[in-house]
């Protein structure tokens, strides 16, 4: 990341919880929830809630309060993530060489390695309270499918536990991503083979082909030959081996596992060697009756009433061999078969987590249980090179011997054979039978291990017979084994994508699990349907976006693609899958790939989006350039045009500029887009057309004053701004920053100015007036154009007291006399003179639209001052008054005095006319009105010589060749004026006949004269 970005932690501190736990999690649990709620062993139970009495004051706050570390976290996180996506290439970069995909296996491990940190963390803090929800997780796997008694339940408050089930929650989540950026990184190098090669430090998991396999070669080595020869059947070991290692990472140690499972009120607890202890007591207690040295035979006289369970309902098995009990068709104690039961579900929970050979003979031989390894050690997986990451296993030499009628033998056991389902499930793993193991699965993980692992061994099975059929038995007991005969070399096995499908619509506990967002992401990605997925799931997101009002960066999308859809859809609030996608969209990008057909671009990049404005709500607004970068131009544009509004402060503003330069962003454009959609947004009825709707300055319905004549009503402009007015003047304000581009500045900002006017929204406009006037604007950008930072407006003052000092003189003769004073310098001075000659007629319409605003504001504080008239006599708060007043006056007559002169007569085209000369009659009328009122009502208050200025007026007005007069007869506002000029005449009378005006001398000086009004007309006769 560009150094220029800044960090914003504390900003994560209101940060919303993702709400992708259920989606996030590893599968394994989510169909225990409920039960988790009302269920648990009274023990562990009892204990836990002790534990949980004796919390600190700072336990109950992160309980009341979970969210704040993962707030905390999540801003580190999303920095982590945002730091390495700069070592990608730009996007669009054609002809790129190999070192251009050096970077992309290497980011997916940072961003695996990200979430192991996490997860890591997370162990640490809440380690032992995780591991006591693990352990009640397994009584509840065992007694979801043991229909003998179980230990004796309790429910337990909900609140006792809120913090640690956010912390579960959170480290399942995190645990899954893991394994999804793992599994993302496999499916990368399963499809793309060269980019191992290509990519230093990235060792290659496949293993090389063998110079020579011949029949007498060992099971291993052929297994190795096939995977190297077959690219699906390296798929497929893949997929499996990545199930194996994320049951392994998310699941418990098998010893703590069993030590939870085995009831030990009287044999203590886990599995000892003792084997079948109380089924061997009671063999030696009838051997002891009946003094019989041998062995018990089933057929004995009597043992079908004197051997049996402690229950007295099932007759007990004789002997202690392994077969006994489906061999004679007798039962175990009760204890014997929840510790047998118990013995297969390590064996099954240590070939799920891929445990190799000799882990398991350890466990075992521990146990005195050896001949359970021995049925595992016929699988040729046991021994051949694992795919895993920098584990390679020592070969164990086996023979040459064929291992295809040792899983055949399994799969009938699997199917016909075993005393509990998790032996069943062994069998099944060992021998590829799908049905065995689907009783024992828990989650969509347990599924879609049952299903490759069949799969591969299948198509193993007839690599051999193809290819080594001299291996094969005699006999074939193909049918015995499998139900569908593989053809076509393997391929005819359901495809990724029709096992996901499959899985969807199975009736199982998988189908839900299979249809949450994150489960569907790792199935896109095992069946290679990663395209289609963010395709729907960008349809999806933009219903979820559009659900409770109009989305602003997300528009509503035709739905009916994904109405069917079997997968859950991924909501704006999925943080997490949303941050994953987007950064998965980015590197397939890099590798060139296309996701998405070219009609579903922007629902692909609705994701992206999604992630960039919860990086804006979350004050990461320095991210967004690099995201944006991501995407493509028009949506790029239209998305910062949407999110910048939110960003007020200047240096920020600033730092945002130079990142989108330096990932070379189209500012402008950006800016530009910006406004539009603003204005897009904040456009009413009409708000496109060339009309106005008129000022409304006076109070008709008030108080007159002296004369009749009505005030200027208080608050007129009002102090209301919408959010999109406001955010209207923050993307203005972004202009102030942007070099150059004088016109276009200009150009937005005058239409601005006539879109509030056209809205009547005064108050907005006043806003944008005092945040952006066009001294500051000025003197900002001159610099960059001029060389010196100047304020045109002042620089046409000076121009005009170095005419003639007229002050009524009109623009075209004002250009006209500069430009002839410009004939007799330097070239260089005439340059300069043009160039702001230049910059003075494009901003013309901004500075006039701005003059207007400001007259208008200065107007409303006048009435706030003549609201403040003090109520008693008392002098020395009447003169303050009148000083402010008089202060208030000369504002008022400086701010209207360039709305008297040539104002908004200078239109570029005849469209613009019209609509200048709509403004005009829309604004000047009423203004001009209030202004005669204020001067009447000055002229009352402070002194009669201000109604000379009322004259003045009217003289100005009546002009033959001014531009005042026809404002008022389009408006049908002349008799009006006439009406107001009318009362100034009597009130001039008046004060003539009483003697209040002021000194000759000074109204000589200031070229007034009231001689007309003292004339006296002589007495008839």
């Amino acid at each position: 990341m560009p150094a220029l970005r800044l960090q914003q932690e504390e900003s994560w501190d209101h940060l919303p919880h993702s709400e992708a736990s259920n989606a996030a999690g590893n599968g394994e649990e989510d169909h225990a929830d409920e039960d988790e709620r009302q269920d648990s062993q009274q023990g562990s139970d009892d204990g836990f809630i002790q534990a949980a009495a004796l919390r600190t004051v700072g336990d109950v706050q992160r309980a009341l309060h979970p969210l704040q570390a993962t707030a905390d976290r999540l801003g580190k996180q999303v920095e982590q993530f945002a730091e390495t996506l700069d070592r990608l290439g730009v996007r669009g970069v054609k002809h790129k060489t190999h070192t251009d995909y050096q970077h992309v296996l290497p980011l997916v491990q940072h961003y695996k390695t990200i979430a192991h940190a996490t997860v890591d963390s997370l162990k640490k803090s809440r380690g032992l309270e995780l591991q006591e929800e693990l352990k009640r997780s397994w009584v509840r796997k065992m007694q979801s499918t043991d229909g003998s008694s179980s230990p004796s339940n309790s429910s337990r408050p909900e609140h006792v536990y809120a913090g640690l089930r956010s912390s579960i929650d959170d480290l399942q989540r995190w645990q899954a991503e893991e394994q999804t950026w793992e599994l993302f990184g496999l499916m990368l190098q399963v499809e793309h083979p060269a980019l191992t090669s290509q990519t230093p430090g990235i060792e290659q998991s496949r293993p090389v082909e063998a110079a020579s396999v011949h029949r007498y070669s060992a099971e291993q080595d052929v297994w190795t030959h096939f995977l190297a020869q077959d690219d699906v059947a390296w798929e497929r070991h893949t997929v499996v081996e990545w199930l194996k290692r994320s049951a392994e990472n998310s699941g418990q140690d098998i010893d703590t596992i069993v030590a939870q499972l085995v009831p030990g009120e009287e044999r203590g607890s886990g599995l000892r060697a003792d084997g079948w202890l109380d089924s061997k007591l009671a063999i030696k207690q009838q051997k002891r009756l009946r003094s019989w040295p041998q062995e018990l035979a089933p057929d004995s006289p009597g043992l079908e009433i004197s051997l049996v369970n402690s229950t007295k309902t099932k007759p007990l098995v004789t002997q202690l061999d392994p077969d006994a009990i489906t061999r004679q068709g007798r039962d175990l104690e009760d204890p014997d078969l929840y510790f047998e039961r118990a013995t297969w579900l390590a064996c099954w929970e240590m070939i799920r987590q891929g445990k190799c050979w000799d882990s398991v003979r350890e466990w075992c031989e521990q146990r005195a249980e050896i001949w359970r390894a021995t049925i595992v050690r016929g699988d040729p997986r046991a021994f051949a090179v694992q795919s895993r990451p920098q584990v390679y296993k020592e070969r164990t030499e086996t023979g040459w011997q064929s291992r295809v009628l040792w899983r055949r033998m399994c799969a009938v056991a699997a199917r016909e054979g075993g005393i509990n389902e998790y032996e069943r499930a062994v069998y099944g793993v060992l021998s590829g039978d799908v049905a065995s193991v689907e009783k024992v699965c828990r989650g969509w993980d347990d599924y879609l291990f049952a299903h490759y692992n069949s799969y591969l061994l299948r198509q193993f099975e007839y690599y051999l017979q193809l290819k080594f059929p001299e291996r094969l038995p005699s006999a074939p007991l193909w049918s015995q084994v499998v139900s569908e005969p593989a053809t076509d070399e393997g391929r005819s096995f359901p495809s990724g994508s029709e096992i996901i499908e499959r899985m969807k619509r199975s009736g199982k506990i998988s189908e839900q699990q299979a249809k949450q967002p994150l489960k569907a992401l790792q199935g896109s990605l095992v069946a290679k349907t990663f395209s289609d997925f963010v395709s729907k799931q960008g349809i999806g997101l933009s219903k979820s976006a559009n659900l409770s009002r109009m989305s602003k960066t997300i528009p509503m999308m035709d739905a009916s693609a994904v109405e069917d859809s079997s997968t859950f859809m991924i909501r704006m609030q999925d943080y997490d899958l949303l941050r994953m996608i987007t950064h998965m969209l980015f590197l397939y990008q890099d590798l060139g790939l296309e996701i998405g057909m070219e009609n579903q671009q922007w629902a692909v990049e609705n994701h992206v989006v999604a992630y960039m404005e919860y990086l804006s709500d979350a004050g990461k607004q320095q991210l967004l350039p690099l995201y944006a970068s991501r995407l493509s131009t028009q949506r790029s544009v239209m998305c910062l045009g949407r999110l910048l509004p939110s960003i007020t402060d200047d240096k920020e503003r600033n730092t945002m500029m130079q990142l989108m330069g330096s990932y070379k962003i189209d500012i402008p454009g950006v800016l530009n887009m910006q406004l539009r959609l603003i204005l897009k947004d904040t456009s009413g009825s009409g708000a496109n057309s060339m009309e106005y709707p008129s000022l409304k300055i006076f109070d008709s319905t008030g108080r007159s004053h002296v004369g009749g004549a009505h005030l200027v009503r208080s608050d007129f402009i009002g102090e209301d701004i919408t959010d999109d007015e406001q955010d209207l003047i923050n993307g203005f304000s972004w202009y102030m920053l942007l070099d150059g581009r004088w016109k276009q500045t200009m150009v937005i900002g005058a239409t601005i100015y006539k879109h509030l006017l056209r809205l009547g929204r005064l108050a907005a406009a006043r806003k944008l007036y005092k945040e952006i006037p066009f001294s500051q604007l000025s003197l900002r950008k001159t610099k960059s154009i001029l060389g010196r930072s100047v304020d045109i407006s002042l620089e046409l003052d000076n121009s005009d007291d170095e005419a003639d000092g007229e002050t009524t003189m009109g623009r075209s003769t004002r250009s006209r006399r500069i430009h002839s004073r410009s004939r007799r310098r330097s070239s260089s001075v005439r340059r300069a003179i043009h160039e702001r000659e230049l910059l003075a007629r494009q901003s013309s319409e901004f500075r006039d639209l701005e003059s207007l605003v400001k007259a208008l504001d200065i107007m409303e504080n006048w009435k706030l001052i003549v609201d403040q008239h003090p109520d008693q006599p008392n002098p020395r708060r009447i003169r303050a008054w009148k000083q402010a007043l008089t202060n208030a006056h000369d504002q008022v007559v400086e701010a209207v005095q360039p709305l008297l002169h040539g104002w908004l007569q200078y239109p570029r085209n005849d469209k613009e006319a019209e609509e200048f000369e709509n403004i005009r009659t829309a604004c000047l009328p009423e203004l001009l009105l209030a202004y005669n009122s204020i001067l009447h009502y000055n002229g009352h208050a402070l002194s009669r010589d201000i109604l000379l200025n009322c004259m003045e007026l009217a003289a100005l007005i009546a002009a033959e060749n001014g531009d005042l007069s026809g404002t008022f007869v389009a408006a049908q506002r002349m008799s009006e004026l006439v009406d107001m000029f009318a009362i100034v005449s009597r009130s001039i009378l008046a004060a003539e006949e009483n003697g209040l005006w002021g000194s000759k001398n000074r109204r000589k000086v200031e070229g007034g004269s009231m001689d007309m009004w003292g004339l006296k007309v002589p007495p008839p006769g």
